[in-house]
């Protein structure tokens, strides 16, 4: 990458305002996500990579409630050396490298309420002098339902698109389409884990005042996921359901289990950087089922929810 005047300026300070921003965010997630269960409280595991030497993070994570059965809501700011399998595994060239970001998923008892995941990041990459070669941007948000609600999948996208659309009316088109291609099981031809939502990774700021933008960017996303998942949650989180209900959810959850293990990208990042196992794991639901080439009965609800994971949908009519 051909230098600049924006690769050689100090980011501490604008590091230092992401920082307090995602620590922020996650209290406020945590305290709606305990407001709206009632049940279950958030247990905090602060950590340290490397012995004190790395960063570290707080991992967050609710169990056992009245809605929610397992989740993370996770922060990390981890900084190191690039190590040659960083550079083979994930194609980074640098000397050392920072990473700041919140990432969460949260998997309901109810089949009703739909999973979710999202993720918001910044990571820059150094110079042996320490400054800056390169940084960008990352994130997004997805829903992951077990029976669909096309009112929910409409609410979840179009609160997405309202908080993107006064930086761009070209960004949920562009982002939503990376999502459905992103979150997909190619082994399972292209099946989607979910119906998608917006997915962006190195979106990289063209100098201070752009970097700026971005920041805002990143904030307005972060800001509107609890406007978008919250509601859908309020309005399924008392519909009955039962053992065939739970059985299709736990067959959905082992798709979601592939997708993290084989392709995500955070996962394979946190390995390879010698990340926190068990933080890294926190994603996989609690309860899943493996059945041979299990198929739903023809018309049925269960059915309907596959058709939209095997054929993305447009859910904003406003595009």
């Amino acid at each position: 990458m051909e230098e600049t005047s924006l690769h050689k300026t100090e980011t501490k300070e604008f590091r230092g305002r992401w920082i307090e921003y995602v620590h922020n965010l996650q209290d406020h997630i945590c305290n709606e996500l305990e407001r709206i269960d009632g049940k279950a409280k958030f247990l905090e595991d602060k950590w340290e990579r490397e012995e004190g030497k790395g960063g570290g993070g707080r991992t967050r994570v609710i169990s056992n409630g009245s809605i929610f059965e397992k989740g993370g809501v996770n922060t990390s700011v981890v900084h190191g050396r690039v190590t040659d399998k960083m550079r083979s595994h994930l194609q980074m060239d640098g000397a050392t490298w920072f990473a700041c970001g919140l990432s969460l998923v949260i998997h309901p008892l109810s089949p009703f309420v739909p999973t979710t995941h999202a993720n918001w990041r910044y990571f820059e990459l150094h110079h042996e002098d320490g400054s800056v070669k390169d940084r960008w941007f990352g994130g997004g948000a997805d829903l992951t339902p077990y029976y669909l609600f096309e009112e929910d999948a409409k609410h979840f996208h179009q609160t997405l698109k309202n908080a993107l659309d006064p930086f761009g009316k070209d960004l949920y088109p562009l982002y939503k389409r990376q999502c459905d291609e992103y979150f997909s099981n190619k082994h399972r031809g292209n099946e989607m884990r979910g119906i998608g939502g917006i997915f962006y990774d190195h979106v990289r700021p063209a100098g201070e005042e752009d970097a700026e933008r971005l920041l805002s960017f990143q904030i307005a996303n972060g800001n509107c996921f609890t406007e978008a998942y919250l509601p859908i949650v309020n309005k399924r989180k008392d519909t009955q359901w039962n053992e065939k209900h739970k059985h299709w959810q736990e067959i959905r959850r082992g798709r979601y289990v592939e997708f993290n293990l084989i392709h995500d990208r955070g996962t394979i990042f946190g390995l390879k950087t010698n990340g926190r196992t068990e933080s890294i794991l926190m994603s996989l639901p609690p309860t899943v089922r493996f059945e041979y080439d299990y198929q739903p009965k023809e018309g049925s609800e269960e059915a309907k929810l596959l058709d939209a994971c095997l054929h993305p949908k447009e859910w904003c009519t406003d595009n």
